[in-house]
C-alpha cells in the first residue's frame, strides 16, 4: 500500500473522530490472518493406547504385533 492513498475512506455522512475510532477498532479486530494450524497429536498420548489389544496367533503373528492396526 501507499503511504498517499488512505486505507479506509468515508464517502458520506460527517463522521466524528470517536466514530472514525469506533470504526477502525471493529475492523482491526477482525483479524484477516491466516488461522492458527492446530498441532498434530501426538500418537504417544492418544487414550486408544491404553487399551490392550488382543495378541495375533499363527505364522507371523510375532511381526503382525509390532505393526498397527
Amino acid at each position: 500500500m501507499s503511504e498517499t492513498q488512505p486505507v479506509l475512506r468515508i464517502v458520506k455522512g460527517d463522521a466524528t473522530p470517536e466514530e472514525v475510532a469506533a470504526l477502525v477498532a471493529v475492523i482491526a479486530s477482525m483479524g484477516g490472518g491466516e488461522p492458527a494450524t492446530p498441532k498434530p497429536r501426538s500418537t504417544w498420548s492418544h487414550p486408544a493406547r491404553g487399551v490392550r489389544s488382543v495378541h495375533r496367533h499363527g505364522p507371523g503373528a510375532w511381526r503382525a504385533s509390532g505393526l498397527p492396526r
